[in-house]
């Protein structure tokens, strides 16, 4: 009993560690992105990451996946962005190119966060209408990059309304 107790306790120890602030989002709005209906997305490679645990000498793990693209145009086509599947001339002047990218990592914890930055592109000017930066932490670094990528957009579609 005594072992469980102390197991118990190193793990919320490990916990209350493990919890770290985020940075608050970011974001620079040149224009305003309810000016644009449609979006164009590159696709992206999924992240496939794993997170495992050894508990009496037999180890668990599971895996978590996620596609960048697909987390962006979730959240933009919910709130009534259409997603081209390729540029179209007549529409270049309703169009934002969304471009995402990993823009960093950083120790907390017993972990880290890695951060995320979006940039919407006017695809007529090819200007920046608005980018926002966020980062992200979770289980694993697929969890990272979804918790990034919904804070940044949540940032930017917030400070739209």
């Amino acid at each position: 009993m005594n072992r469980l107790a102390y197991c118990s306790f190193l793990l919320i120890l490990m916990q209350i560690y493990a919890c770290v602030s985020l940075k608050p989002p970011t974001s620079i709005k040149y224009q305003s992105i309810e000016n644009f209906k449609y979006i164009f997305l590159s696709t992206t490679n999924s992240l496939t990451s794993s997170t495992g645990v050894t508990i009496s000498g037999q180890y668990y793990s599971s895996s978590k996946s996620v596609n960048p693209s697909d987390v962006i145009t979730g959240i933009l086509t919910k709130n009534g962005f259409i997603k081209l599947a390729e540029l179209n001339t007549e529409l270049l002047g309703q169009t934002l190119i969304v471009n995402y990218g990993e823009s960093g990592k950083r120790k907390a914890g017993l972990g880290y966060t890695i951060e995320v930055t979006i940039q919407f592109i006017s695809a007529k000017s090819n200007t920046l209408v608005a980018s926002c930066t966020a980062e992200g932490q979770g289980e694993t670094e697929a969890d990272d990059i979804r918790q990034a990528i919904t804070r940044c957009l949540n940032e930017i579609i917030s400070k739209n309304k």
